[in-house]
């Protein structure tokens, strides 16, 4: 089998199991949660809390990235499909001009934004070699499938888009208005995992790290309210059409 087969196999399989490939870095994060809270006990209270906002905001950040990429996609497009590659039309306009895979990029900083927050020096670099083995090969299978659907179209796009880093001059107005619907719809999901990973990770951190069961206010009700967001646009997701958009 030709490199170029094999790598492409790597992806696709990776692009099946892209939800649940990420557990295997848990068993390295609770190692790494034993060294945690490093700005607590080095420069005091104040300078950890002002970096676990900073590394919220920056999830938060990634978060936003998707929604805008979400916002103005078309049904068939950039879905959370496992089973195999779709692509209905060819998205090269909106966050698509600027960078080839605007969802790969959100999730790298929504993802740095988490391992950051721990606050182990081994664990990015771990965290961060792994992401991009990872989304290398998926990437790679997904233009290959792109490149194979499309041809010249696809060739002209990435010859003049960046992969990862946003050319910004590249700007297109995007070919569909911004729908909010579309965005509560399909990233629900994502925030709800932002906002229950640093609750989460926090009162963990104190209990291997100190040794003390502390409940932090604000994290518990950062919690509450991904939940209720979470609950909520599932049940009219599942139960109803509110968030229904026409092409979306």
């Amino acid at each position: 089998m030709t490199i170029h087969k094999e790598l492409e196999r790597q992806g696709t399989w990776c692009f099946r199991w892209r939800s649940y490939l990420p557990l295997l870095l848990l068993p390295i994060l609770l190692i790494a949660l034993k060294d945690s809270e490093y700005l607590e006990r080095v420069f005091g209270e104040a300078s950890e809390s002002f970096w676990e906002i900073f590394c919220l905001l920056l999830s938060f950040t990634g978060l936003f990235i998707r929604c805008l990429a979400i916002g103005c996609t078309p049904k068939g497009t950039s879905g959370r499909n496992t089973n195999r590659q779709i692509a209905k039309v060819l998205n090269i306009t909106g966050m698509y001009s600027i960078v080839r895979h605007p969802l790969y990029l959100g999730n790298f900083i929504i993802f740095l934004g988490m391992i950051l927050f721990v606050q182990v020096w081994w664990l990015v670099l771990i965290a961060v070699l792994a992401f991009w083995l990872y989304y290398e090969r998926i990437i790679f299978a997904e233009e290959s499938f792109l490149q194979e659907k499309y041809g010249v179209l696809f060739l002209k796009w990435a010859e003049k888009t960046p992969v990862f880093l946003p050319k910004f001059r590249n700007w297109q107005k995007p070919a569909l208005h911004f729908s909010f619907k579309n965005v509560l719809k399909r990233e629900y999901t994502a925030f709800f995992l932002i906002t229950t990973y640093f609750p989460v990770i926090d009162f963990i951190a104190d209990v291997f790290g100190e040794g003390k069961v502390e409940f932090v206010i604000g994290w518990e009700l950062l919690f509450i309210i991904g939940l209720t967001v979470y609950l909520t646009l599932r049940t009219l997701k599942k139960k109803s059409k509110i968030l229904c958009v026409e092409g979306r």
